[in-house]
């Protein structure tokens, strides 16, 4: 795994996630194979919050470019990142391109088929913002990556209650956990808003050491009727290691075509346009 730096929004993902929020891996206990009447009482005031169900759903395409300011495990900064994220609902396609220093690279995952690629960061070129120039198959902890990453998507955690496979419970007042296939997520609602203002789980990025992860969500945006964080901050064991601010404005149901978003780039470089 070369990848430590690696910020979701997700996972929303998420991710924000990068989906906006983190990919998570679930609690110890296992998750429950039910969703719990509280659970969907407390989902369903944040999809009325968020814009409601159906406009949620009447999203097929979602693209999102951020900016971020970083810090190592330490605390210390660590330099700034642009990152670029496109998601198609059916098919299920999800394509992200990050530059960064020592951080630089390129991801596709179909979850139909459970299989894609990736360009890793190349961790010994003096250009410290470049991939490994090559592309290879999602395999191990790489390929569970991109699983979670695209289960973990705000716009499929959203609507957790209308996909086959998705439990809502409620661990928490005011909490809502989505597990999925062995991942969970738990949001923290805002009693005020009934928006998240905070993402808690395990985080992935590094496959061989999962850590506790917060990311906190403000700067609410709408887009087409639905709001999405606009501002995000994530936090890994308690240090804060990402600042992630839109840098562009969010853009839905514009059409993404599957070709793009599979097509590896020629120059083995992110493909996320200028500023």
């Amino acid at each position: 795994m070369a990848a430590s730096l690696r910020f979701a929004v997700i996972v929303v993902l998420s991710a924000f996630l990068l989906h906006p929020y983190t990919p998570a891996q679930a609690p110890p206990q296992a998750p429950p194979q039910t969703s719990s009447r509280d659970g969907l009482q407390l989902l369903h005031k944040m999809q009325t919050a968020l814009g409601g169900a159906e406009r949620i759903a009447a999203i097929n395409d979602y693209e999102e470019t951020v900016h971020a300011r970083i810090w190592d495990n330490s605390g210390l900064p660590a330099g700034e990142v642009r990152k670029r994220t496109r998601w198609i609902r059916s098919p299920n396609l999800l394509r992200v391109d990050q530059i960064g220093p020592r951080d630089t690279y390129v991801l596709f995952f179909d979850g139909s088929s459970g299989s894609g690629w990736e360009m890793l960061p190349d961790l010994k070129n003096a250009d410290r913002f470049k991939t490994a120039g090559e592309a290879i198959a999602l395999t191990g902890g790489e390929l569970l990556f991109a699983k979670n990453y695209i289960s973990g998507f705000d716009l499929n955690l959203w609507l957790a209650d209308r996909i086959p496979g998705y439990t809502v419970t409620s661990p928490a007042p005011n909490v809502v956990r989505i597990a999925h296939d062995g991942t969970a997520v738990d949001l923290t609602l805002d009693p005020a808003t009934w928006l998240p203002a905070k993402s808690s789980s395990l985080s992935l990025a590094d496959p061989d050491r999962p850590v506790s992860a917060e990311m906190r969500l403000e700067g609410w945006t709408e887009v087409n009727g639905v709001r999405f964080p606009a501002h995000r901050t994530n936090f890994h064991n308690g240090v804060k290691l990402a600042e992630m601010t839109d840098e562009k404005p969010i853009r839905v149901n514009a059409g993404l075509k599957p070709e793009v978003l599979e097509a590896k780039p020629a120059d083995f470089a992110p493909d996320i346009p200028d500023q």
